[in-house]
Formats: structure tokens, C-alpha cells, sequence
């Protein structure tokens, strides 16, 4: 039985200090992907680090928590546990 994991993850850009929310099954290669400047939101951002992740089991939870992040609820989150 193959097992996948799905990542939400928040990259923080190197250049402005700013945060990016994201869902993907390759964490390590959506980084790579991020700072080859192929995703439009980002590729005047470079060089993005990974500044936190989290797994889940399913792409639907994933996504559900990357959404959660992007609103006011979960940026209020972030920020009282001091992860941005």
C-alpha cells in the first residue's frame, strides 16, 4: 500500500521578508519549482525559503489548511504561535 503525504506549507521570501501559502504532494521539489521563477506570484520574490510546513494525509486537508492560513483566522493563528 503506497502512502502519499500532502504538505500546507509558507515560504518566506529572502528578498521582501514576505510570506507565501501554498498545498503541494513534493514539498521539496514545489521549493525548487518556486525559486526557478515558475510560479507568477512568487518569481520576483526569489530566493524563497520553506518556513514551515505541515502534513496531512489527504490533498484535500492540505489545501483546507492552506486556505485556513490565508485568512484572518489563521494569520492571527500564525502569529500567536509566533511562526510568523
Amino acid at each position: 500500500n503506497v502512502y502519499y503525504m500532502f504538505f500546507a506549507y509558507i515560504l518566506k521570501s529572502m528578498k521582501d521578508e514576505k510570506y507565501y501559502y501554498g498545498s503541494t504532494d513534493n514539498i521539496v521539489d514545489r521549493v525548487i519549482y518556486h525559486n526557478k521563477k515558475k510560479v507568477k506570484s512568487t518569481k520576483s520574490r526569489v530566493p524563497l525559503i520553506l518556513h514551515y510546513s505541515e502534513e496531512f494525509e489527504t490533498r484535500a486537508e492540505a489545501v483546507r489548511r492552506e486556505r485556513f492560513f490565508k485568512y484572518i483566522d489563521g494569520y492571527l493563528w500564525l502569529k500567536n504561535e509566533k511562526i510568523i
